[in-house]
């Protein structure tokens, strides 16, 4: 009799197995979908000397946490004319990272007073490290790695935007 028990303990352990193997999680299907761009607003970049605008993007804005927490993760492309704007609650010192982010970004943080205070150019895909706002800040703008630079884009310059 226990001979009988320990076949049919064996057979519920492998076939428990062979169902996990055979059948994708939810996770495993969201990681493979496609995340498209979603435009929910504009935004212009403005020179601190000038004014002038120095560029505009499409933005998709993460503004909850699901968003914030996934921001441009999973993702092959962006166009040049895209951008992910992060608006959170309240100002303060803020961190990003890189982890499964296959593009390059400049991530641009900006003050409560919408103030580029801090930005790191050509972010490493997949780095875990940290970079961090060093001062409290509210905003934060993904754009394709290297547009900083080719757009002149300095501490000081501000942002406007408007949701669709």
């Amino acid at each position: 009799m226990t001979r009988v028990y320990f076949i049919l303990f064996f057979a519920m352990v492998v076939m428990s197995f062979t169902s996990c193997k055979d059948t994708p999680s939810s996770d495993s299907k969201n990681l493979t979908r496609k995340i498209s761009f979603k435009q929910d607003g504009t935004l212009q970049l403005l020179n601190k000397d000038t004014d002038s605008v120095l560029a505009t993007f499409k933005i998709e804005i993460a503004d909850n946490d699901y968003k914030t927490q996934t921001g441009l993760m999973y993702r092959s492309s962006m166009g040049d004319d895209e951008a992910m704007l992060f608006i959170f609650p309240d100002s303060q010192v803020r961190a990003f990272y890189m982890k499964n982010t296959e593009i390059p970004l400049d991530i641009l943080y900006f003050n409560s007073d919408k103030v580029l205070v801090e930005f790191y150019e050509n972010a490493r895909p997949f780095d875990e490290t940290s970079l961090p706002s060093r001062v409290p800040s509210q905003y934060v703008l993904e754009i394709n790695g290297g547009q900083a630079k080719r757009l002149g884009i300095s501490k000081g310059d501000k942002i406007v935007f408007e949701r669709k």
